[in-house]
């Protein structure tokens, strides 16, 4: 895994990426006198860093994620999802941390590079519980303003919320120079209503309960929910934002594969 994406810092470590002009106060330690004895001219090398990304894990535990029609919820998948990133970050030798939200921000971990820290993190994502209502894009802002450096932000979530605060939420990242990746998480059954002629349907986060006859609602409820998601689409990919919708039933290892194999293409 190591070296599979890079940097998009420069650095002076591994992979020689261009030549810039001197600097007064350069080191000149780093000056290309092959380039100087042919030129007259210092010029400094400059090296891409295959290594010390910063990543950001932002994972979702409202108590909309709890909901489940199989055998797993969406928090379990979510922060499965989330562990595998973290291994596979740390063995890279990544900083990785770690916010887990709600309408709140419950933890902040800042990253670090220690892989007794990597071991924390998957732990605590093993023993948070789904609580608290869902405001995606409100908290979506007040992580971005405690995010000191650029870096690599995974946010992991149902995104069940306002959709023009989601996309303020990813601008603000973006307009920080952050890159985004966004797993969408869904069950499968949110994707479509069940045959049932009534149903009460139960609010997870409020416990409202309204009873419905879903012979009358099925096909616009298809259609808002496939709009939703591609509009979602369309937005990241108009701010080059990658974006993921999975469903809970979906392989992890195909998950991850899909997502291991676009960052090696944006590298």
């Amino acid at each position: 895994m190591i070296g599979l994406h890079k940097s998009p810092y420069h650095g002076f470590s591994v992979e020689f990426s261009e030549h810039r002009p001197y600097i007064a106060g350069d080191d000149i330690k780093h000056i290309d006198w092959q380039v100087y004895g042919r030129t007259d001219r210092y010029y400094i090398k400059q090296f891409q860093e295959e290594t010390n990304l910063i990543s950001y894990l932002l994972v979702d535990n409202s108590k909309s994620m709890s909901f489940s029609s199989g055998k797993i919820d969406k928090y379990k998948y979510s922060s499965l999802l989330a562990a595998s990133l973290i291994y596979l970050l740390s063995k890279q030798n990544d900083a990785i941390g770690l916010t887990i939200f709600n309408e709140k921000i419950e933890k902040l971990y800042p990253p670090k590079a220690v892989s007794s820290y990597t071991k924390m993190l998957i732990k605590e994502l093993q023993k948070t519980k789904c609580k608290g209502e869902t405001n995606v894009g409100l908290t979506l802002h007040k992580i971005a303003e405690k995010l000191n450096k650029k870096g690599l932000v995974i946010l992991i979530s149902d995104l069940w919320d306002e959709p023009k605060t989601i996309l303020n939420g990813i601008k603000h990242f973006r307009y920080l120079g952050h890159e985004m990746i966004i797993f969408h998480i869904w069950d499968p059954m949110e994707f479509r209503l069940l045959d049932n002629k009534k149903v009460e349907f139960v609010d997870l986060e409020s416990d409202e309960k309204i009873k419905m006859d879903v012979r009358q609602m099925k096909d616009e409820y298809k259609e808002l929910t496939y709009t939703y998601s591609e509009k979602l689409k369309r937005f990241c990919g108009e701010n080059n934002v990658d974006y993921n919708l999975i469903t809970t039933n979906t392989d992890l290892r195909n998950a991850l594969m899909k997502y291991l194999i676009k960052r090696k293409k944006l590298y």
